[in-house]
C-alpha cells in the first residue's frame, strides 16, 4: 500500500530501464534572463514527464539538503525555488508528492527542512515532508554490503525524482544525481560505515531506486571543498535528464571537470546504467554561454583518515559521535586547512 492508502505496485528488481534511444538527452537552461519555473517546465516537457508520472501517482522528490547553516544554505542545499517550481508543475497531474531527506549525525531532517524554507513551502503547496530516518524500512539486497535497509516509500513510489546541486566533492570528486541518492540511506551510521564502498554502493542504489528523472540546481553551484564548505559560483543554470549518468557527466564537462575521474559515474556507465561519452549525449541548450572552469576539491589526510576509520563502529561511536572530542578536533582541522598543512 502507498502512503495515501491506495494500491501501489513495488518496483520490479533488475536493470534500470532507460529510454530506448542511442542518445541520452540533457536539457540545459539558463535562468539569469528567464524564470526558474519556465526552465523547469522546459526540462520536464523535453523529458516527456507525463509518460512517467501517472495521473494521481505517488511521486517522491529527493533534494540535496545537507546543512542548516544560514551562510551555506543557498549554495549547499537544493534551492527551494527549484523544488517549488517542480512541485507546482507536478501538482497539475498528482497531489501525492513527498519531499524526503535523511538525518545526519548532528543534523536532524526537520531542522534542515525548516532552515531551508521547505516547511513553509510544503504547507503552502499541500505536499508532504518525510524524514527517511523515521520512515518504515525494508531490507533489500545491495551489492557489495548484502542486505541494506531502505525506506519503503522509495521502493513503492511511482516516480523518484532526484534534485541535486551542482557541486565538487572532497571524497567523490563530484556530487550530482547519483551521489544525491546517498541521502536515501536512512541511517547515518550506515552511510559512515560504508563510505569505503561508496563507488559500488551508489551504482547499486541507482539500480534499486530507479530514479525517473534528475533536475539539477546549478543556479548557485559550489567549487573547491564541497559539498558544504566550498566556494560559491553563480552559474544560473538548471539541467534535466532521464539519464542521471549523462546529466552528471554533462554537468562536469560544463564546469571543466573530467567525468572519468568521478569513479561512481564512470562505474555506472560501465554497468550500462547511463551514458557518459559526448557522442552518446545530446545537449539541448546554449553550451558556450554557460561553460566555465571549476576548481576541484582538494584532498587532505583528515578526510582520508575519517573515511577510513569510519568503517569501524567504535570510531563512529567514540570519536565521531563524541562531541567532547569531535568539535575540538574539527576546529584544529579547520586551522590546519587554512594554513595549507592538510593539502589545500
Amino acid at each position: 500500500m502507498s502512503l495515501t492508502g491506495t494500491p501501489c505496485t513495488s518496483k520490479e528488481p533488475g536493470q534500470l530501464t532507460m529510454p530506448e534511444s542511442r542518445h541520452s538527452r540533457v536539457v540545459l537552461r539558463g535562468v539569469a534572463a528567464a524564470s526558474i519555473a519556465a526552465a523547469v517546465q522546459d526540462c520536464l516537457e523535453l523529458c516527456d514527464w507525463q509518460t512517467w508520472v501517472p495521473r494521481d501517482g505517488l511521486v517522491v522528490l529527493k533534494p540535496n539538503l545537507c546543512t542548516h547553516l544560514k551562510e551555506k544554505i543557498s549554495v549547499a542545499n537544493t534551492s527551494k525555488a527549484v523544488t517549488e517550481a517542480l512541485c507546482e508543475a507536478l501538482l497539475t497531474r498528482t497531489k501525492n508528492i513527498y519531499i524526503v531527506e535523511a538525518d545526519h549525525m548532528r543534523l536532524k531532517t526537520p531542522e534542515v527542512f525548516e532552515a531551508s524554507g521547505y516547511l513553509e513551502m510544503a504547507k503552502r503547496l499541500g505536499v508532504q515532508l518525510v524524514n527517511l530516518s523515521d520512515a518504515p524500512l525494508t531490507p533489500v539486497p545491495c551489492d557489495p554490503v548484502g542486505n541494506l535497509d531502505l525506506p519503503r516509500l522509495l521502493l513503492e513510489c511511482d516516480a523518484l525524482i532526484t534534485l541535486p546541486v551542482l557541486k565538487t566533492h572532497a571524497l567523490t570528486y563530484f556530487t550530482g544525481s547519483l551521489k544525491n541518492q546517498w541521502g536515501c540511506v536512512p541511517r547515518f551510521d550506515d552511510r559512515i560505515r560504508f563510505h569505503g564502498r561508496i563507488t559500488e554502493l551508489l551504482c547499486s542504489l541507482h539500480r534499486i531506486l530507479k530514479p525517473r528523472f534528475s533536475l539539477m540546481d546549478g543556479i548557485l553551484a559550489m567549487e573547491g571543498r564541497g559539498p558544504v564548505f566550498g566556494g560559491t559560483r553563480e552559474l544560473n543554470v538548471i539541467l534535466g535528464s532521464r539519464d542521471c549518468v549523462a546529466l552528471d557527466a554533462t554537468a562536469m564537462r560544463l564546469v571543466g571537470l573530467n567525468p572519468r575521474r568521478c569513479r561512481h559515474v564512470s562505474l555506472a556507465a560501465a554497468q550500462h546504467l547511463g551514458k557518459i561519452d559526448t557522442k552518446d549525449i545530446e545537449v539541448d541548450g546554449e553550451w558556450g554561454k554557460h561553460a566555465t572552469q571549476f576548481q576541484p576539491a582538494p584532498k587532505d589526510w583528515a578526510n582520508t583518515a575519517m573515511f577510513y576509520f569510519g568503517r569501524y563502529p567504535w570510531f563512529v561511536k567514540n570519536i565521531l559521535g563524541n562531541d567532547k572530542l569531535y568539535y575540538p578536533v574539527r576546529h584544529l582541522v579547520y586551522l590546519l586547512r587554512r594554513s595549507g598543512a592538510l593539502g589545500g
